[in-house]
Parts: structure tokens; C-alpha cells; sequence
């Protein structure tokens, strides 16, 4: 356990976590995502890196992060706000079907085992990554976002965020881009929605970890409190810096890049599945 760790590996621990709020948080700016798709997977092996128990390792890494993504989200929003990228009338209908979905999944979320979340998440992030790859800014295709859309997007959007610790930007931008917006809109609107993600899917772990009577290490509910405050003003910083400039630049190259990124991690936990 963290507790007959020695000076030294406090140390690189504290290293690696400040790293990896570097990497997330520029990207939940950049590509208005709340960074957890980066956040689980460092989490995971640094949890697992001091000897928690592994069959709560996953719940802890996606419930930390959706609380790190919180003030994240709100920094991403507002940065997108003053670039005018943002809808807030998708709020009130498409919003309140992701909220249903993220706090069904939370509460789905505490009955899995780590194992089939592990395996959940590798699965998802293959998709997305292909996605990422094969992502077209020019297409034009525009459709009416009708109610059956909004609700069944909404929720599996929800469902699946609230799993794997994530915004769900990653999913809103490609559909939102679908159904007529802009890619900086999409992507601003998207930080709006991963906002509301980040914050029932907090309460939702904390509430369910609790609820359980999981006495983990330096933890509340499923939240690791040093690892929160460790990300939190990193994150904060690197979010705006990651939105300010995805507005300067032509995202698709990094977008691409990013994707090839997402399968490595995948393919890592694909691994982990298998030896777990």
C-alpha cells in the first residue's frame, strides 16, 4: 500500500499523475472532451501501483476521473463561450436524455466487476479512435435533430461516458457535426454537455462507492482525493491553453494522430483484460 512507500516513489508518482493532467488537460480543450480518456487508463496503473484492490481499481480511476473533469469542463466551456462555440438550447432537451443515461450507468457501473469494464472501455476506444482517424471536417450532410434522435443519442451517449469516466465529447462532436453544427461549435457545444456528464457522473460514484462501504485508501465513495487535488489546477490550465488554440489551428492532422494514440491505449488494456 501507498503508506511503506519510500520518499522517491511518492515522488515519481506524484510526477507521473502531474504529466498526465498535462496531456488531459490540453486535450479536453482542445478537442472539448473532459480528458478521462486519458485520465482512467494513467489512473488505472497508478491505483493499481500502490495496491488497491483490484477489483475496485476501474470504479475508482472513472469516478476520480469524472470529478477532475468537472472544473476542467467548466474552464473548457467558458473558453468556448467567449469564442461564441457554444449552444446552450441543446442543454435543455438533448442534455437532459445524456443526464438519464449517465446516472443509469453509474449505478450499472457498480454491479460490473473491473474486468468487464476494463474490456468495456478497450472496446469503445477502439471505436472512437477509428473514428478519430477517419473523421471528415468537410462533410455537409445536415438532418433534422428530432426528439427520437435527441433521446436515444442522449442516453447511449450518457450510458457509455458514465462507464469509462469520460465527457462523452468524443461521441457529442461526430454528432453534432452530423446533424449540421460546425466543428468548433460541435466541439464547444460538446464541453457544454461533457459538463453535465462530469457532474451526475461524480455524485453518481461518490453516491454508489458509499453506498457500498468500499474503504479504499485516501479515498471518498469512488473518488481518490489526492489524485483530485493533484489534477484539478493542471488540468484547469492546460484546458483553456487546449481550447484557446483549436481555434488557431487546423485540428484534422491532430485529430488523426490522436486516434492512433487511443489504440495504442486500447490495445494496452485489451492486454490487461487478458491478464487480469
Amino acid at each position: 500500500m501507498i503508506e511503506t512507500f519510500g520518499s522517491d516513489q511518492v515522488l515519481f508518482l506524484l510526477i507521473v499523475m502531474a504529466l498526465t493532467a498535462i496531456l488531459a488537460g490540453f486535450f479536453a480543450g482542445f478537442f472539448g472532451i473532459g480528458g478521462g480518456i486519458i485520465t482512467v487508463p494513467c489512473l488505472f496503473y497508478i491505483f493499481n501501483s500502490i495496491g488497491i484492490d483490484k477489483s475496485l481499481i476501474m470504479h475508482l480511476s472513472v469516478g476520480t476521473s469524472f470529478a477532475i473533469i468537472v472544473p476542467t469542463a467548466m474552464m473548457s466551456v467558458y473558453t468556448h463561450y467567449k469564442h461564441k462555440a457554444v449552444d446552450l438550447n441543446i442543454l435543455k432537451t438533448y442534455g437532459i436524455f445524456v443526464v438519464i443515461g449517465v446516472v443509469i450507468g453509474a449505478f450499472s457501473a457498480a454491479l460490473m466487476d473491473t474486468k468487464s469494464l476494463v474490456l468495456f472501455f478497450s472496446l469503445i476506444i477502439y471505436l472512437l479512435a477509428l473514428n478519430l482517424i477517419f473523421l471528415k471536417d468537410k462533410t455537409k450532410l445536415k438532418i433534422k435533430f428530432n426528439l427520437i434522435q435527441r433521446t436515444t443519442f442522449g442516453f447511449v451517449v450518457g450510458f457509455i461516458s458514465s462507464l469509462m469516466g469520460i465527457g462523452g465529447a468524443i461521441m457529442n462532436v461526430p454528432i453534432l457535426k452530423f446533424v449540421g453544427y460546425n466543428i468548433n461549435k460541435a466541439i464547444g457545444t460538446a464541453a457544454s454537455i461533457g459538463f453535465l456528464i462530469s457532474i451526475f457522473g461524480t455524485i453518481g460514484f461518490l453516491t454508489t462507492g458509499i453506498m457500498m462501504q468500499k474503504n479504499i485508501p485516501l479515498s471518498t465513495g469512488f473518488i481518490n482525493i489526492p489524485a483530485f487535488f493533484i489534477f484539478i489546477p493542471i488540468t484547469i490550465i492546460m484546458a483553456k491553453i487546449g481550447a484557446t488554440v483549436v481555434h488557431k489551428i487546423k485540428r484534422d492532422l491532430i485529430a488523426k494522430l490522436f486516434g492512433f494514440f487511443l489504440i495504442i491505449i486500447a490495445s494496452r488494456f485489451l492486454y490487461e483484460y487478458f491478464n487480469f
